[in-house]
């Protein structure tokens, strides 16, 4: 570092790729502030914001009486989103990775208000009625939670149907859709990402020393018509989970071979 006083933004920069390149390993204790000042020439608080914001970001915690700590980072498992619905002889299920899950405890049916976010996505008024089905998924084994997974049906559809039953029975909700009318069925995604809620923080065991996003998957269900007639919202921990697909090659993307391709972007 320079003569000049690091900035907390410097200070956390150097630490951040210390510990990227493994100079502290995870279980490994940071030095001392007082170490970190004479280190970086910089105060007490600029030190301390540069941890803050390490800690933010899920790198290191700080423990009492041991100091601050890199954090261990679970592996990744890979949810392979391959843009094909599966069917086995429970139902269907939309990534192989989620296929052994089960719903860990039973569902919570209730009738509640669209959320705001959805109620454009399902072509609904703020405040227009829907039936909830929350499921808390894992590992039946371990019994380990490992996504959250909310559907939700609008009450024209829902209303006085299997639908709204504990057990919508053989192929589940996507099947009694089917019989109702409303298929062949068709599906689209979005995956996004955002911070917990407390409830759910909970629910899925995440760490509560730092903020980890959970990775949200969005799927839309559609009729031939095009009404929507569910929305499923899965969450699932970031630190855990990693969204993967497959690339295929499109027509125009000749290989180099072929003397017609055009320099990669």
């Amino acid at each position: 570092m320079t003569a000049v006083a690091a900035s907390y933004r410097e200070i956390a920069a150097d630490l951040r790729q210390k510990i990227a390149e493994g100079q502290y390993r995870p279980g490994d204790k940071l030095p001392m502030l007082t170490e970190l000042q004479e280190q970086y020439g910089a105060g007490y608080q600029t030190v301390r914001s540069a941890i803050a914001l390490l800690e933010q970001e899920g790198l290191v915690v700080a423990i009492r009486r041991r100091g601050t700590i890199v954090r261990e980072r679970p592996e990744k498992m890979r949810v392979t989103r391959s843009r094909e619905v599966f069917r086995d002889e429970i139902g269907y299920y939309f990534d192989p990775t989620a296929q052994p899950w089960k719903a860990l405890q039973t569902p919570t049916i209730n009738w509640g208000v669209v959320p705001i976010d959805l109620a454009g996505l399902m072509d609904l008024e703020p405040g227009a009625e829907v039936l909830v089905r929350d499921r808390v998924m894992g590992d039946p084994e371990a019994g380990t939670p490992l996504q959250l997974a909310t559907s939700y049906l609008p009450a024209e559809v829902a209303r006085g149907t299997q639908l709204a039953e504990a057990d919508t029975g053989p192929g589940g909700i996507y099947d009694r859709l089917e019989e109702m009318g409303h298929g062949p069925l068709e599906w689209r995604e979005t995956v996004s990402a955002r911070m917990p809620s407390p409830e759910e923080s909970e629910a899925l065991g995440l760490p509560t020393d730092v903020g980890v996003p959970l990775l949200r998957v969005l799927r839309v269900t559609t009729s031939p018509t095009g009404q929507v007639v569910e929305v499923n919202d899965t969450r699932m921990s970031s630190e855990l989970f990693e969204i993967g697909y497959s690339i295929s090659r499109h027509p125009s993307a000749r290989p180099a071979h072929d003397g017609n391709a055009e320099d990669s972007h």
